[in-house]
């Protein structure tokens, strides 16, 4: 029961950093600076982590935590695409 407290713990402070970088990421509208591979790498880890769920049978409600921050990185992952393409356009235009 603590640990999945303490697993909770854990993934709260990960989705309360999550709405800041997307913000930043809204509001600058530039990829320059960001890794998209950073970010992949952040959903695996969450990926296995539901995994993980799955394959030892605890599903429970630890797992919406899970999806959260999959939910939020994979907003800021889209923000990348659309940043991408503005800075492509900004490129082009100059």
């Amino acid at each position: 029961m603590i640990g999945d407290f303490l697993e909770i713990g854990m993934l709260l402070c990960f989705a309360a950093s999550w709405p800041f970088n997307i913000r930043k990421s809204y509001l600058c509208r530039t990829a320059i600076g960001k890794s998209i591979a950073f970010e992949l790498i952040i959903e695996m880890g969450y990926f296995c982590g539901v995994a993980r769920k799955f394959v030892i049978d605890e599903i429970n409600y630890v797992l919406a935590f899970y999806i959260l921050d999959i939910f939020l990185v994979a907003i800021d992952m889209a923000l990348y695409f659309r940043n991408r393409r503005l800075d492509a356009e900004r490129l082009a235009k100059s």
